[in-house]
């Protein structure tokens, strides 16, 4: 059985979602289970479903509009049982959020939608059932009616398939879905910030290399959904790289959202003074609509690094060096103190001779 996690909705008063399907395609099975007394079954139950194409047509992998307040609009999704028995299909619209992994999620079955997904209905009704035979598909038109008070920006929600088993216990709810964009045109905003930035080192033995952990929230404080590209670095003094590039991807933010993200940089030195630093430049999905120019943001902070290791060595190598200074020193005192004894003591032996010389000298005359 291919099943989605149910995150929790930090906005829902604690309401689990699942995770929508990236493609707006997936099928989900599961192997009834065999009791001692039953025959092994081979029945699965699967859905696909995803957006009506026309002929001659790109197939979608999303619903993405742009409606003014009050505009209205009828589309279709084609839903197909891709299981071995028959099902029933619930088939309705709710809101979307990411979830703390940065996924995209929806509120949970039977949880009342308050934004996209309140402007979806089916012939007047906030869900449909349909009953598929195995290998069959079916269309089901809906109805968009964009409030008159929408406010400008992108409101996400989902179309979600939802089929209820039972699993020889409970009832099991497994979901498939696809994303739906509306963006409502005014005052647009693709604006992605960086805040709460935060950087440590680790060194390591060889004082050329360490590692530099970078942490950060990226917020996307717009009104656009917005992906993204990070690239992080280290500069030193004056500005000079002292590390590699490091370069990840954001996946796609909703208004108003936020994303902690830890990034490492290998193989920077002690160099004393460091200056980590982030550039997210901010893009959007190939389906999406264009909201105009989009700005890069850059963030940095600053490191003090003590090379502690590098300074031992080299005071040991100063000690070594000051005590081979001082001990030449000494020697050499030592030597110019034997030369000058040396000295006065042949200066001491030749006078005394003298004297004795002298002192024979003169008893010699007598």
């Amino acid at each position: 059985m291919l099943s989605f996690p149910a995150p929790r909705h930090p906005k829902a008063w604690g309401i689990r979602s699942v995770a929508l399907a990236l493609v707006g395609v997936a099928a989900l099975s599961a192997a009834r289970p065999a009791h001692a007394e039953d025959a092994p079954t081979t029945d699965t139950i699967g859905v696909s479903a995803a957006p009506l194409s026309a002929d001659g047509t790109s197939p979608r992998s999303r619903f993405s509009y742009q409606m003014s307040p009050g505009q209205t609009l009828d589309d279709t999704y084609v839903v197909t049982n891709v299981g071995s028995t028959p099902q029933t299909y619930t088939v309705f619209a709710t809101d979307a959020f990411n979830t703390d992994e940065g996924g995209y999620g929806l509120l949970e079955t039977g949880v009342a939608p308050t934004d996209a997904g309140a402007w979806v209905d089916f012939g007047g009704h906030t869900s449909v059932s349909v009953a598929l035979e195995p290998g069959a598909s079916t269309e089901v038109p809906f109805h968009l009616d964009v409030p008159a008070d929408a406010g400008p920006g992108d409101h996400a929600a989902g179309l979600v398939v939802s089929a209820l088993a039972d699993d020889g216990q409970v009832l099991v709810d497994r979901r498939v879905g696809t994303r739906l964009y509306v963006r409502v045109p005014g005052d647009l905003q693709p604006i992605m910030s960086i805040d709460g930035m935060s950087a440590s080192y680790a060194p390591s033995l060889n004082p050329l290399d360490g590692e530099t952990t970078v942490t950060f929230t990226v917020r996307n404080a717009g009104n656009v959904a917005l992906a993204g590209r990070l690239k992080a670095e280290v500069r030193g003094l004056f500005g000079v790289g002292v590390s590699g590039v490091v370069e990840s991807d954001v996946d796609e933010m909703l208004p108003g959202s936020t994303r902690t993200v830890t990034t490492t940089l290998s193989g920077v030195g002690q160099w004393v003074y460091l200056a980590p630093s982030v550039t997210l430049y901010p893009s959007i999905d190939d389906q999406a609509l264009n909201p105009g120019p989009l700005r890069s943001v850059s963030r940095d902070t600053v490191l003090f690094v003590v090379p502690w290791a590098l300074l031992l060595v080299i005071l040991v190598g100063l000690l070594v060096w000051g005590w081979l200074r001082l001990r030449r020193r000494v020697d050499e005192r030592r030597a110019r103190a034997w030369v000058e004894y040396t000295e006065a003591e042949a200066r001491r032996k030749a006078e005394t001779e003298r004297e004795t010389a002298s002192v024979g000298a003169s008893g010699g005359t007598l």
